[in-house]
């Protein structure tokens, strides 16, 4: 069995191979995990805990192979709200709940959840159920994923 322990910064090395994986939020949030690969080899990711795997991301192991995260398709609820301040009103509310949300150019994703469902419906948005990669926000506080840096 290939364990990948090593997270890639940047992309996969010019000139390497690698197996890919699909994998839902959820598993992306583990740092120890059995999988097969989309190939259908045994492997197991082994990464420090508090990290999330980010569609494109890049695993290795000690023998220099390499492993691709995809974000898999996953049931989801997805908003579309063009009026901006209803836009506002929908992420602090669903901000206030904690809820992992995926902010997109005029729409807004989370995990499915009948109950968020009704609180959007209730603010005047419909709300549609599908099938989609769901990458939600890091979050202020999280490890991993994107950082700015500021010059003083």
């Amino acid at each position: 069995m290939k364990i990948f322990t090593q997270l890639v910064e940047g992309d996969l090395p010019q000139g390497k191979s690698s197996e890919t994986i699909s994998l839902s939020f959820d598993d992306r949030k583990r740092g120890r995990l059995k999988i097969k690969t989309d190939s259908g080899i045994d492997a197991g990711i082994q990464i420090e805990r508090g990290h999330v795997l980010r569609h494109g991301a890049v695993l290795s192991n000690e023998h220099h192979e390499y492993l691709t995260v995809l974000a898999s398709d996953e049931k989801v609820s997805t908003a579309k709200v063009e009026d901006k301040t209803l836009f506002a009103r929908c992420c602090y509310h669903l901000g206030n709940r904690h809820v992992p949300l995926q902010i997109g150019e005029g729409f807004l994703r989370y995990q499915e959840d009948y109950v968020l469902d009704d609180m959007l419906h209730g603010l005047g948005v419909h709300v549609i159920h599908e099938q989609a990669p769901f990458e939600p926000e890091n979050g202020a506080y999280s490890k991993g994923g994107h950082h700015h840096h500021h010059e003083h």
